[in-house]
């Protein structure tokens, strides 16, 4: 979803802080650690319900803080073993310091509970590296307590290169804006569905390529304008706001479509326009909840953008590719495709309109 997400089965990436104290490495990782024990591969899907241990999941998920911990503690040696860490090259192990389990709220709701851990490090080290198994997911890493951290986001299974212990391996500000476009593309194919219903409902009013430029161009100015004067600081709202309201638009571009009979109405753009403000507040609740790099804030947000934008298209080439090709042209592709779609798309989008707005 678009960061503030209504639903306990979406996948997230876990954020890890490190610091070095005292010759000992300290790494604190918020994630949702039920589904690491239930044994979900959160590389192969973007929602619990979606794996085969979605029961498994569900039930501890439904577990007092308490009663997690210890399930935790017991399934840590199995994690321990799937660390990656080394110093100067020389693997490591770590020890669990502490469990902090997220509190019990309803369980619709996400998770978040921390692992803190910790190893120490052998005179003199320089540099360590922190990745953990893919199955795991991805990872936010960030350096703390040093000038110049580092700060880096780590695919599923990937290792971290080597980061100094006394600092100064901030990332380039080029590194920086290539190492966001993906995370922006990831956040729109798989993850972000009602972005991509949202994306959808635009492209389903016409099958006239004006029409669909027109929406795309007011949905990217929007989104591009409050993302960055929401992760600038300049512009908040809470999620009970956005989350319902996001919802509402899918929806009503859904049953614009219907009756619109496919033209674009003077008033479509800047409806468009009105909504993309929303989902850029969306978009920049996924970078606030990344925590974006100190000294490359500007290059983080245009290289997330950026890859938002790949994503945005990559819906419509294969949307186009699956429509147009070979049914725009039939008399019949209204009442057979763009009419069934938007009911289809209006139908979720209503139901998270409730869903969001009763949580």
């Amino acid at each position: 979803m678009c960061g503030l997400a209504a639903s306990a089965h979406e996948v997230v990436p876990a954020i890890a802080d490190l610091e070095v104290i005292d010759s000992r490495l300290t790494l604190s990782i918020e994630t949702q650690v039920e589904a690491l024990v239930a044994g979900v591969d959160l590389t192969a899907t973007t929602d619990t319900n979606a794996a085969p241990q979605a029961a498994d999941y569900d039930a501890l998920r439904a577990l007092p803080p308490d009663t997690m911990a210890e399930r935790f503690r017991a399934f840590w040696p199995d994690m321990a073993t799937r660390l990656q860490i080394t110093a100067d090259g020389v693997p490591l192990t770590a020890a669990l310091d502490g469990i902090e389990i997220g509190p019990e709220v309803d369980v619709a709701l996400p998770r978040q509970s921390t692992v803190r851990l910790s190893v120490a490090l052998p005179p003199g080290t320089r540099a360590i590296t922190v990745g953990w198994d893919s199955a795991f997911g991805t990872m936010v890493l960030r350096q703390q307590g040093v000038a110049e951290p580092y700060t880096g986001f780590l695919q599923a299974g990937a290792a971290s290169p080597p980061i100094a212990v006394g600092g100064g391996g901030r990332v380039g500000t080029w590194q920086t804006f290539v190492d966001y476009i993906p995370v922006g593309f990831d956040h729109i194919v798989p993850k972000g569905l009602d972005h991509i219903l949202f994306v959808l409902g635009l492209f389903l009013l016409s099958t006239q390529i004006g029409p669909l430029l027109w929406q795309v161009s007011a949905f990217t100015l929007a989104h591009t304008v409050t993302l960055a004067l929401s992760v600038l600081g300049y512009v908040s709202l809470p999620a009970s706001i956005v989350e319902p309201l996001i919802a509402v638009s899918i929806t009503f571009v859904a049953l614009e479509n219907i009756w619109a009979s496919g033209r674009l109405s003077r008033w479509r753009p800047l409806v468009v326009f009105g909504f993309g403000l929303l989902h850029g507040l969306g978009f920049a609740a996924v970078l606030g909840e990344f925590g974006l790099p100190e000294g490359a804030i500007v290059p983080a947000l245009i290289g997330f953008n950026i890859g938002v934008e790949l994503g945005q298209l990559a819906v419509i080439a294969v949307a186009a590719l699956l429509c147009w090709t070979w049914a725009a042209r039939q008399p019949w592709y209204r009442a057979a495709v763009t009419v069934p779609a938007s009911v289809g798309i209006a139908l979720i989008g209503g139901y998270w309109v409730a869903e969001r707005t009763l949580l």
